[in-house]
């Protein structure tokens, strides 16, 4: 089951510098990706989504899951990051999506994320 929930989950205050709210949050029973919405500024909401995957690291304990995945998006365009819960370690995908252009790797990814 997938539960969409925006902006009604709010991160408990995790520390002085993870605090916020959560766009979006997509979850299966053992997987979750984050998504982070910005106008225009995809470097800032990049930075802003490893804040909030660091935060939710802290806040949901899915033993299931060694990594989160997230994704930062204008809307038109789709930019995904990965979060190794283990060792903190960030990675910045190198590809971005274009709507309505790559709808459907976008939405492949998106899937294999929840299914996987």
């Amino acid at each position: 089951m997938i539960y969409l929930r925006f902006p009604v989950l709010q991160l408990r205050k995790q520390t002085e510098q993870l605090q916020g709210y959560l766009y979006y949050l997509l979850r299966s029973e053992t997987e979750l990706l984050v998504i982070e919405a910005k106008r225009e500024d995809l470097d800032y909401g990049f930075t802003q989504l490893v804040a909030e995957m660091l935060a939710l690291d802290q806040w949901d304990r899915t033993p299931e899951q060694s990594t989160l995945i997230g994704a930062v998006t204008t809307g038109k365009i789709w930019q995904f990051g990965r979060l190794n819960r283990a060792t903190k370690h960030i990675e910045q995908g190198l590809d971005s999506y274009r709507v309505p252009d790559d709808l459907e790797p976008l939405m492949r990814i998106i899937v294999q994320v929840l299914v996987a």
